[in-house]
């Protein structure tokens, strides 16, 4: 089960996102970006990131630790938008909060080179959560201490909007012609070989367990929160061991030049300095 917090101060809104996330400091003395249920997308989109989020952190990605977060309103009496006021008046009790990565940049293709072998493996995934959101337009990935980290996964599974039709739309094709790393030639098959057998029936029964119950309850179609949790695994497993034959992508992508040599060298992983004997 996710870590439980409670926010104690709203800090700022990140206008960059459709759902105004916002920025928040917790009872841990940690500092996060906070997804709200009250958010014109709905508990659907914190559901999404859970799934999404701890399934790739458990095969290896980098993802921003995730924690249940639990909001009093009452903090954003203060906040002078009218608009995030609603927000959090609207978002009492539980939300979610992601590890705010501070110093981190937005992905810039030009600017920051992925093997292969990485982008195959964020591809894979991307096929397999049905991620529409990592584009070119828009990547939602960060660089940080000159690695790549996957950020914002409420956009993925759209067939949990409308779960009679699931089945059918879990086995549709991924296009990622539009993929930010597809010009990288990402090594699909590989990612397949080493990803797919990971995704195990108790591996998916493990993730959606951490979703909480309150942004389970009450889905049409469904006698409880269980049989939900299982109908996410039931999609999600027969999709892992074939999306990766029906991942479609233009036959020739031009190759991409590298970042000047200068940021080349800051974007690049630096080693952490080991503690001399006399520290």
């Amino acid at each position: 089960m996710l870590e439980e917090v409670a926010a104690t101060r709203y800090v700022t809104p990140l206008r960059e996102g459709g759902s105004l996330p916002g920025i928040v400091e917790a009872d841990d003395l940690g500092t996060y970006v906070m997804k709200f249920t009250g958010a014109g997308q709905g508990r659907k989109t914190l559901v999404a990131e859970v799934i999404c989020g701890r399934l790739a952190q458990r095969l290896g990605l980098r993802v921003p630790r995730l924690v249940q977060m639990q909001l009093d309103p009452v903090i954003g009496l203060g906040e002078p938008d009218q608009e995030v006021q609603e927000l959090l008046k609207a978002s009492g009790g539980l939300n979610l909060g992601m590890d705010y990565l501070p110093g981190s940049i937005g992905f810039d293709p030009l600017a920051y080179q992925v093997d292969p072998v990485e982008a195959g493996r964020v591809v894979w995934f991307d096929a397999l959560i049905n991620n529409v959101d990592r584009s070119w337009r828009n990547p939602n990935m960060l660089v940080w201490h000159g690695e790549l980290w996957l950020i914002d996964h409420g956009a993925t599974m759209i067939w949990h909007h409308n779960w009679p039709t699931a089945e059918a739309a879990a086995a549709k094709p991924y296009n990622a012609s539009d993929h930010v790393l597809a010009p990288v030639g990402p090594d699909i098959a590989r990612a397949a070989a080493e990803l797919a057998p990971r995704v195990t029936r108790e591996l998916l029964t493990e993730v959606a367990a951490e979703v909480p119950d309150e942004w389970l309850v009450d889905e049409p179609g469904f006698d409880s929160t269980d049989a939900l949790r299982r109908a996410y695994v039931e999609v999600l497993l027969p999709r892992a061991a074939t999306i990766h034959e029906r991942i479609t992508m233009e036959a020739e992508v031009k190759a991409r030049s590298g970042p000047p040599g200068w940021l080349a060298e800051r974007l690049a992983p630096q080693p952490h300095r080991k503690k001399s004997d006399s520290e």
